[in-house]
């Protein structure tokens, strides 16, 4: 068993876990991180690619992503601002978490979709 600071530190990260999960758990977070990749794309090129996303809602997600250090922003000194966007280390680590996901997903599509037909009558 740990000392009492042990355990808050752990009980700090369980609770940060939860709030990150909650953040990026979207489908909107996701496509922008599967998108991203290992490029680097600006604003408007993100947007034509994460198909049906408004400025609104890539907008709120590329600032939540940012905020937990999974995507980087460098704006450049010219006019018309310039704005990048490139996954950080963090934000790699994430993507190769979807990518399991989706990898999951493709094995046990068959599985899921009798599991709902049977479910949905």
């Amino acid at each position: 068993m740990g000392t009492k600071d042990d355990q808050a530190d752990l009980g700090r990260a369980d609770s940060l876990a939860r709030e990150i999960f909650s953040d990026v758990a979207n489908k909107w977070a996701f496509l922008i991180i599967e998108t991203l990749g290992d490029d680097t794309l600006r604003f408007s090129d993100l947007r034509n690619r994460v198909d049906g996303i408004s400025h609104k809602m890539l907008t709120q997600n590329l600032r939540m992503l940012e905020r937990n250090g999974l995507v980087e922003r460098r704006v450049y000194p010219v006019v018309p601002p310039k704005v990048e966007y490139t996954l950080t280390d963090a934000g790699q680590g994430l993507r190769a978490t979807v990518d399991s996901m989706c990898v999951w997903t493709h094995k046990y599509f068959d599985h899921i979709e009798s599991a709902r037909r049977t479910f949905d009558g």
